[in-house]
Order: structure tokens, then sequence, then C-alpha cells
């Protein structure tokens, strides 16, 4: 027979009392364990503990996929007067943006009518210095055209990977295998309150850009490195000539018809044994076809090929208009204010280079009218939006109140677009509004002076 005493402590022995305090957070844990073991078992109960806490109702992982999971929020409904207090400084916002989109309407009327005065001028002043230039003291301080090759004296080049192009800029781009996280979100209405449930994926990608892993609501399993082996960088020629004239910097800054370097002739003799080349690539791994997180991969790209045998091709053909100081092409400051400095990548004449800086000029002017209608028509949404709290509780009234407001945010936000660009053009073209004023009267004028002659029938 077993002693009942010694039975009981051989229960007590092979099964665990626990208890948990959630509120506390303390966890007391029965056995007769040593009390070394007993408190490192009752840690690792705690942390279990607030781990399946915090997997209660609020957040929901998958335990299919480790590379998702879904969380769901729970908020209860604001009230009347929380609503009225945010769309109060929804409404403070949209007056301030109302401000905004007056001075991008009518300041942009000004930009246009200067930068087309200024092209006006330069087209007026500009000297084509045709085929056959040369240095000649005559043009000094003048604005000039020209159209010749790019020349650069030194090749660029890149050390770590051996590469050498005769061009004005070299650019490496480093891209990193990291893992990118993707957020979904739906709300709905339970019991009385609004959830959110967000689904999260995980998927590994090259990424030119470090994605902090911290930042993800799920970092095990997911952790990028915190910094690249090798960084992005754009290596530019110190000197660039165009015939006998340095380029300036501005100009230079104008030359971006990046190509990507080919690699396929590319001789891979003498590379690092890390190195290994695909698909235009230098990929710092040797298995590029299963790369693994934290595996960086290389490619180059060159703009303004600048060299007279480059086995790239010819060297890039420019049209420059600028001004001449010396053997410098730098800005030309128009007496409109604007500054002239302007390079394309090809063959223009003078006269096509000033047509199309006039289509650009056109094109940023309505493209700015159409950002500064669409601010207004936004702001007076937002300024609006009290109404439609304030009925928003009546379904039916509360959809006819939207659609209503909708269209009156659009009728006036057209009507006042377009009185703030006439009251531009009145500032900076009195004449020209003072003549489109008069000819808008016209018909109200020929109108009232026929009804006297029909009374005297």
């Amino acid at each position: 027979m077993i002693p009942r005493a010694y039975y009981l402590a051989l229960v007590i022995h092979t099964r665990v009392f626990e208890r948990v305090e959630y509120k506390t957070r303390w966890c007391v844990r029965l056995s007769f364990w040593s009390p070394a073991s007993s408190w490192f078992r009752a840690r690792q109960f705690d942390r279990g503990a607030e781990q399946t806490r915090d997997m209660s109702s609020s957040q929901a992982f998958s335990g299919q996929d480790p590379n998702q999971h879904k969380r769901v929020s729970v908020k209860s409904n604001p009230g009347f007067l929380e609503r009225l207090s945010e769309t109060a400084g929804g409404t403070l916002f949209g007056v301030g943006l109302f401000f905004v989109s007056i001075y991008v309407l009518f300041t942009n009327e000004g930009r246009a009518l200067q930068t087309a005065s200024s092209l006006d001028e330069g087209l007026s002043q500009v000297v084509s210095l045709g085929p056959f230039f040369s240095l000649e003291l005559q043009n000094n301080n003048r604005l000039v055209h020209l159209s010749a090759q790019l020349h650069t004296s030194q090749p660029l080049h890149d050390p770590n990977h051996r590469v050498v192009v005769q061009a004005v800029k070299l650019q490496r781009q480093v891209e990193m295998y990291q893992w990118v996280e993707y957020r979904e979100s739906k709300d709905y209405q339970e019991d009385g309150e609004t959830k959110t449930e967000t689904t999260y994926n995980y998927n590994t990608e090259w990424k030119s850009e470090l994605v902090n892993s911290r930042n993800f609501d799920k970092e095990i399993g997911h952790q990028n490195p915190s910094a690249m082996a090798v960084e992005s960088v754009t290596v530019v020629a110190p000197e660039v000539r165009v015939g006998p004239f340095i380029l300036s910097k501005g100009l230079v800054e104008q030359i971006n018809n990046f190509k990507t370097l080919s690699l396929r002739d590319f001789p891979a003799l003498n590379f690092d044994t890390f190195l290994t080349i695909d698909d235009d690539y230098f990929y710092h791994t040797q298995y590029p076809r299963r790369p693994e997180v934290g595996d960086v991969r290389v490619r180059f790209s060159y703009a303004g090929l600048s060299g007279e045998t480059s086995p790239l091709g010819p060297a890039q053909t420019v049209s420059i208009v600028a001004m001449q100081r010396g053997e410098q092409l730098v800005p030309f400051k128009t007496k409109s204010g604007d500054t002239l400095e302007i390079l394309y990548l090809e063959e223009l004449s003078a006269e096509d280079i000033f047509v199309r800086e006039n289509q650009h000029n056109s094109m940023k002017t309505w493209g700015l009218r159409a950002a500064g209608w669409a601010l207004m028509f936004l702001s007076i949404q937002l300024t609006m939006r009290i109404i439609y709290t304030l009925v928003d509780w009546v379904p039916i009234l509360r959809e006819l109140v939207s659609v209503g407001l909708k269209i009156f945010a659009l009728c006036i936000s057209c009507s006042l677009s377009l009185l703030t660009i006439g009251s531009g053009w009145l500032f900076y073209r009195p004449l020209v509004a003072a003549g489109l004023g008069a000819l808008a009267l016209l018909p109200v004028l020929l109108a009232r002076s026929g009804l006297p002659a029909k009374k005297n029938e």
C-alpha cells in the first residue's frame, strides 16, 4: 500500500498549480522543485502570459503563414461633440488651404508672364555661333546659342567593380534584398463599435532604400540589416566642355539621360570572388538566383557620353543657350528677372529651343492652374464639412447634403478660381485685362443701346 501522504506529494509534484494575475502582472508557481528552478519557470510563464494577453481579442495572428497575420483594433464610435470638434479642426485647415490656393493661382499668372517676357527677350538677343564656332571675344557677356558634342578630359570609374566609362555622369545604384511590410485595412461595425481589421503581409524584395524593420508590426523573423555594405553614388566629371567652352554647374545638372550600362560583354577578369554578374547587375553573392536577406546587387548607368572612341557609342550632341563669359557658359539674367540657362540633349536651332521653352511654360501654367483649383475645391469641401456633421445622423438627409455640398464646392471653386486668375491678369497685365473686360461688356452695351430705338418705334 502506498501511503496517502506520499501519493499526495507525488500528485503535487507532477501537476503544477499556476496562477496568473493579469492586472498586477505577477505569477506564482507551486512545485517541489528547487527555488531557483521555480523562479526561472515562473518568469517563463509570466512572459508566456503576457504574449497570450497581447494576442487576445485586440489582435489575432494567423498560425498558418508566418509571413502574414491580422490585427483587429476596436474603437468606440465618437459622440456628436467629438465629431463636431474634429470637423472644426478640418474647417480651420480648409480656411488655410483656401488662402494657399489663392496664392498659387495669383502668383502663377505673374510667373507665366515673367517667363514669357524673358523668353521673348532672349530670342531677340541670342546669337547663334554656327557649326564651326570658336572663342570670340566680341560675344563676351552676350547670350549665345551653339550645338556640339560633349567632351571630358578623364573617364569616370568605380574601383570596387572596375567600371570605366567616358561620360559626364556615372551613377551607381545599389539595392538590398530586404523584408517589406504591406498593410491592408478594412473597417466594420460590430456591437456598436468600429473595428478595424488590418492584414499584414511580409515579402522579400530588392529595394534601393533601407527598410527599417523596427517599424514592422511583427519584426521577429523579418529583421533587415541596419546599413548597406555599398552605397549609391553619382560621380560627375570635374570639367565638361562643348568645343572651347566650359559648361556651368547648372548646365551639367541638366544632363540626365541616364542609360543602363550593359554587362553582357563586360570582362569578368580580376573580379573578387564574392562578385557575380547576372542581368546587368553585380551581385555580392555567389547565388544571384537564390538571394538571401542582406544580399546586395549593384547596377551602373551613365549620362552624357563624352568620349571620341567610346565603345558605348558616339559622344552626346547638345544644344545650349547661355551667356558667354570668357571660355565659360554661365546663366544669362534678363531684364524681366528670369535667368536663361538652357540645355537640350539633341541638335536644335535657337528658334526651336525657345519654341519648346514657351510650350513648357504654357504646360506649367495650366498645371498650376489645375492644382490651384483642386486646392480650392478641397478647401471649400473641408470648410463646409461641419454642415454635413450636423445632419449625418439622418440617413436620407445626409446623402442629399453630401451631394449638395460637392456641387456647391465645385461651382464656387470654379468661379473663385477664374476670378483669382482674372485678378492676376489685372495686376500683371492691366491693359490686356481692361481690354478683355471691355470686350465682355460689349454685348451688354449693344443690347442697352438698342432699347431706345425700339421704344421710339
